[in-house]
């Protein structure tokens, strides 16, 4: 599997997956991505400002990620904890994997091929957010190193539980 960043052609493939991934929140009593974010103009923004990846297996386009190393605002302020570090740090956001591989091991691989873009960078923070009654992702976050440290608010979105892994 490659990480590679996202083309305005990848568009339609990105959205498909994360369309699917509503519907996937959504049949789990999910309230998150389901007021029309993100949508393809965010996709968009996301490849304009080089944050937006997609995973591939064999050149077929099987997950999406934003990357970014160029902070997060809403991170500024964490209630009911606190960050385990101010250094710098990669944050990620809108990961999703294609229906068909949900339980296997390419949502992980994307979270290690995430992990090498911090090492190029001697970066050896990263920060993540998820819906509070999106259990799902709180468990594939915690297993894979993550640890709670509080609730951020995202804006309109509202809050957010925060994680972070450092090493």
């Amino acid at each position: 599997m490659l990480l590679r960043k996202t083309t305005p052609e990848d568009i339609w493939q990105v959205m498909k997956i994360i369309n699917e991934g509503k519907a996937y929140l959504f049949e789990n009593g999910v309230d998150q991505w389901q007021n029309g974010y993100p949508n393809e103009n965010v996709i968009a923004k996301d490849i304009e400002n080089g944050y937006s990846y997609v995973l591939t297996s064999q050149e077929e386009i099987i997950g999406t990620i934003a990357l970014s190393f160029d902070g997060e605002p809403y991170y500024d302020i964490i209630r009911e904890g606190a960050w385990l570090s101010n250094d710098a740090f990669l944050v990620i956001h809108r990961m999703a994997i294609t229906q068909r591989l949900r339980h296997t091991n390419a949502a992980t691989e994307m979270l290690h091929l995430a992990e090498q873009l911090c090492e190029e960078k001697a970066v050896c923070s990263i920060k993540i957010d998820t819906h509070k009654d999106n259990k799902i992702m709180q468990n594939f976050i915690k297993k894979n190193g993550f640890n709670y440290c509080g609730i951020v608010t995202l804006g309109s979105e509202g809050e957010r539980l925060a994680f972070e892994k450092k090493w």
